[in-house]
């Protein structure tokens, strides 16, 4: 649909394929979290890795400052008439009367790693956080969305409502945890923890057998086991030695001691394959110096969090119709040696391609007056702003 057919009138020429895809693919009816939230929650309240990943993700992203420009021409947002600052202000300072802009984000960004979506609701005056597994998005069989619905009772429309979603390849509507794909990773972890507790609750044994020469009657039989239960506790420290006669030897169940129950070498496998499904690179979390941290941190930031801020910052876009960018002026690992920005700035200078006090502001320093023009950049043969004058400069009548 061209721009000029708002101006006369025309109505919005819809996705004659919209009903088969709410139907077919979707389903009917609202559309709920797919996953298990839960499940994932259990993950990331258990498991140390998922713990740690998950945290540093959501608190560096959270840290970055949304920095709101002006204006996207042509574009029709859904929320008209918000003022910028306004904007601003909701973004970085105080998105509602009762929370603050820290809290306010990570909460946003922890919905993200673990359900895949973040609902945001927009009351006319501030942002509130909706939990985005008790969030069902109600697809629209001739639009896109007819509105949304949380904890099955409270009704908002799409005006209403930020919606970021993550990528997915089994829904328009809704995105993907990223802790899906690591989903078998994080069982088989759970499973060899569980083994070792297993193993130290028994007393760091894995089981023993009396062998008998003769039958015995099911009767002995438990009462045997009753007694031995009894009076052999190793998981209560102590071991008090009993006296086998009738021909009876001891003899172990199997041979697995604790070194093969350490299972060191899977866990860190494990683990690292955790950290790479979460976009983090492992060695951000290994101790000792690393001559090769500083570019995985920046590898982390270009590849990570920034995309993630980038869907954040679209999505915002769309709804109050500002240009709104990430503001990474402030993180480390994204700035130049401080030596390489010097150089770099003052070439740009010298060559007549910035002022002063733009170079200045680029590096966060603030501006001095007299420093607003541009240098033009000077030689033997004459002034460079006009190459046609060269040579010895004019000298003045001697008296």
């Amino acid at each position: 649909m061209a721009w000029y057919d708002r101006l006369l009138g025309r109505t919005e020429k819809l996705n004659p394929a919209q009903e088969e895809i709410v139907y077919s693919l979707e389903g009917a009816g609202p559309i709920g979290s797919r996953e298990i939230p839960r499940h994932y929650t259990s993950y990331y309240e258990t498991l140390e890795v998922v713990n740690r990943g998950v945290n540093m993700l959501t608190d560096d992203a959270a840290e970055v400052p949304f920095r709101v420009g002006p204006p996207i021409t042509g574009l029709n947002p859904i929320q008209k008439g918000v003022r910028r600052s306004r904007v601003s202000l909701l973004l970085n300072k105080e998105p509602n009367p009762f929370q603050d802009i820290s809290t306010f984000k990570r909460n946003l960004i922890l919905d993200y790693i673990l359900d895949g979506n973040i609902f945001i609701y927009y009351d006319g005056v501030s942002l509130y956080h909706l939990p985005a597994n008790y969030t069902d998005i109600e697809p629209d069989k001739e639009t896109y969305i007819a509105g949304y619905t949380f904890q099955r009772n409270i009704k908002y429309t799409p005006s209403e409502i930020i919606h970021i979603k993550e990528n997915s390849f089994d829904s328009i509507y809704r995105g993907t945890s990223r802790l899906r794909a690591a989903r078998r990773t994080m069982d088989q972890l759970t499973k060899m923890r569980s083994f070792q507790d297993n193993f130290f609750r028994n007393g760091a044994v894995p089981g023993l057998v009396i062998k008998s020469p003769s039958v015995i009657s099911e009767k002995n039989k438990e009462r045997m086991i009753q007694s031995w239960v009894m009076r052999y506790r190793p998981d209560g420290g102590g071991k008090r030695p009993l006296i086998l006669d009738g021909g009876m030897e001891l003899d172990k169940i199997s041979n697995v001691n604790f070194r093969e129950m350490d299972f060191e070498t899977s866990i860190e496998s494990a683990e690292k394959e955790l950290l790479k499904t979460l976009g983090i690179p492992p060695i951000l979390l290994d101790s000792g110096n690393n001559a090769n941290l500083r570019p995985n941190h920046r590898l982390y930031y270009l590849e990570t969090v920034l995309p993630i801020l980038d869907k954040i910052n679209s999505a915002l876009e769309r709804f109050f119709g500002y240009e709104i960018a990430s503001d990474v002026s402030d993180i480390p690992a994204l700035q130049p040696e401080l030596r390489d920005a010097a150089a770099y700035y003052t070439s740009l200078v010298n060559a007549g391609i910035l002022t002063p006090n733009e170079a200045r502001a680029a590096i966060n320093y603030d501006a001095q007056e007299g420093y607003d023009e541009i240098r033009v950049p000077q030689n033997i043969a004459g002034s460079a702003a006009n190459p046609s004058e060269g040579g010895r400069p004019v000298e003045g009548d001697e008296e």
